[in-house]
């Protein structure tokens, strides 16, 4: 732990360097006490605590985290992304250790909430002038705001290591280097809940429901609202309500609740129902599932919450297909997502269905197509040829394993040999989510409510997917699979899959089958020949289940307890 708090004692001065909007010669040429005091560089501190909320492109290594679950394959094998689908990561070496990042950003927020309340605002307070009390009024809410902006992304730094970890350290003061972190303790997993949906509760009361254009992408009431959400949605899974998967774990409370699962599962479903009820927002599902993904996304009705970073062309550099100027072909979705895609009459696909296997990729649902790049379709001025021996497909170093590359998130308007970037918003909550929220736990609590297939049926009909809605009569472990299926594909590489396959106890299912594909055979008449392979054999154990708590940690304060299995 004293390695991650000497991390989080850093100066000031150097936690502002990372800050976007500062000039750095200035700061150089002011004390800190002035830093503090200032409204101005008060201003910038709650922007730099943005920084911190991780984006999820190249987050692994150079790989979307989607290649270390059922998804996707990266293509390049020496990424350290390949770990976590072999088995070989541990305590000392995790591909995705963000346990310092999230501690940092915990530390950012602990100092800047002590440091607001020095503000110096005298020079409006004092002066009578009605135009100075009224920027004096301004600033003393813009002060306040800014406070449970902070406090909203600690709470969201806090879920993030507890989904990962489970119980973990709840840090709210400032140490400095000096102090003995010996004894410093895991809080329990029921603690760690209990801060983070109180936080969200205070965030919410304080936070706007919009932002003029001015200021979007801060923190709303509905971020807030949508983080309480997810987080009571994982406190009622299996994961956390579970302990037997630890094999007599000897700290249970580290790891798992207590108490009445049915009224964990109500809780989860009102909290995803105060945030589809809150009113002024305007979020609404897009009617284009396409714009969801590529540039200004953040000012669509349907994002609650995005991260928007700074104008770049490194992720297309990385996942355009190979036959492509620059292209890398990285992420490329595996056939276990792509078969997980309905047809468009609502029937599952089946390998064993002649007619579907020998075409494969017609009359799927239409987000398959808008998710991946698929085979002989139209992208960046011609057809992709992922079949073996075309400009896409195998016989090309780094071409795709899978027969498929990654269309989510990827611009396909850049020219690269031109250097074309563009303005990027990875989603961290958008209303989709919180429908699927909301049926899946009214279906643990209250199966049979009119409502669960009507939340269902609006990610499913939306105009451009158009799939049926659940047919009636449904038993509540078939509208398990069927709501579980739709997150799967509607929120296809967005980094929910490995986190819900792990909350819903199916680990060995699916992140430790193995990871398919298909070979594409190109035939003289022009059509195309499909056969799935098997591209990986992948490793999932038990312990996987939550990460390792990193062995430095250990190591500095002995009164952490590492996770079952490590």
């Amino acid at each position: 732990m004293k390695s991650i708090l000497s991390i989080l004692c850093v100066a000031l001065v150097v936690w502002l360097s990372g800050c976007e909007n500062l000039d750095r010669e200035l700061i150089t040429d002011i004390t800190q006490q002035q830093l503090i005091r200032s409204y101005d560089y008060t201003l910038n501190r709650v922007n730099s605590l943005y920084t911190n909320v991780p984006a999820g492109y190249l987050q692994i290594d150079g790989a979307m985290t989607a290649s270390a679950t059922d998804e996707a394959e990266h293509t390049l094998e020496t990424s350290n992304v390949q770990k976590f689908n072999n088995g070989s990561w541990n305590a000392i070496d995790n591909p995705e250790n963000l346990w310092p990042n999230f501690y940092l950003g915990i530390r950012k927020v602990n100092q800047f909430l002590i440091a607001t309340d020095s503000v110096n605002l005298d020079q409006y307070r004092l002066d009578p002038a009605p135009s100075a009390q009224t920027i004096y009024q301004s600033r003393l809410s813009g002060i306040k705001r800014w406070k449970y902006e902070a406090r909203f992304l600690r709470a969201y730094f806090y879920f993030e290591l507890v989904k990962r970890y489970g119980g973990v350290p709840i840090v709210t003061q400032i140490y400095s280097v000096e102090d003995n972190f010996q004894a410093t303790k895991r809080n329990t997993l029921a603690e760690c809940m209990q801060y983070i949906t109180s936080e969200c509760d205070s965030a919410a009361k304080n936070l706007p429901v919009t932002y003029a254009a001015t200021d979007l992408g801060r923190a709303t009431k509905g971020a807030a609202l949508a983080l309480k959400s997810r987080a009571l949605l994982y406190a009622a899974s299996d994961l956390f309500t579970t302990p037997s998967w630890s094999s007599g774990y000897g700290n249970p409370e580290l790891i798992s609740l207590t108490g009445d699962r049915v009224a964990r599962w109500k809780a989860a479903a009102d909290a995803a129902k105060a945030v589809l009820d809150l009113s002024g927002t305007g979020y609404a599902l897009n009617t284009n599932y396409r714009n969801l993904f590529i540039t200004n996304s953040y000012t669509l009705p349907e994002i609650i919450y995005s991260r928007r970073n700074s104008a770049s062309n490194e992720f297309e550099k990385a996942n355009y297909p190979i036959g492509y100027d620059l292209g890398n072909s990285g992420t490329t979705p595996s056939q276990n997502l792509v078969d997980a895609y309905e047809m468009t009459d609502g029937t599952k696909f089946n390998w064993n269905n002649p007619v579907q296997a020998a075409n494969p990729l017609a009359n799927r649902d239409p987000r398959l197509g808008l998710n991946i790049i698929l085979n002989n379709t139209s992208y960046k001025g011609r057809n992709v040829e992922a079949w073996a021996g075309g400009r896409d497909g195998k016989g090309i170093v780094n071409a795709t394993k899978t027969g498929y590359y990654l269309k989510k998130y990827v611009n396909e308007n850049l020219n690269l040999l031109l250097n074309n970037t563009s303005v990027y918003s990875w989603n961290i909550f958008r209303l989709a989510e919180i429908y699927l929220n909301y049926a899946e736990a009214l279906n643990e609590a209250s199966p049979g409510h009119a409502d669960i297939k009507t939340y269902v049926d609006k990610v499913r009909t939306r105009t451009g997917v158009a799939l049926p809605g659940l047919p009636a009569g449904l038993s509540q472990a078939e509208i398990r699979e069927r709501i579980r299926n739709e997150r799967r594909v509607e929120l296809a590489f967005e980094d929910h899959r490995g986190w819900d396959v792990r909350r819903w106890l199916q680990g060995p299912q699916y992140l430790g089958a193995p990871l398919m594909g298909v070979d594409i055979t190109k035939n003289a008449d022009g059509t195309f020949t499909y056969t799935p392979i098997t591209v990986e054999n992948r490793v999932f154990e038990p312990k996987m289940y939550l990460y390792p708590i990193p062995q430095g940690e250990l190591n500095a304060s002995k009164g952490l307890i590492q996770n079952p299995g490590w």
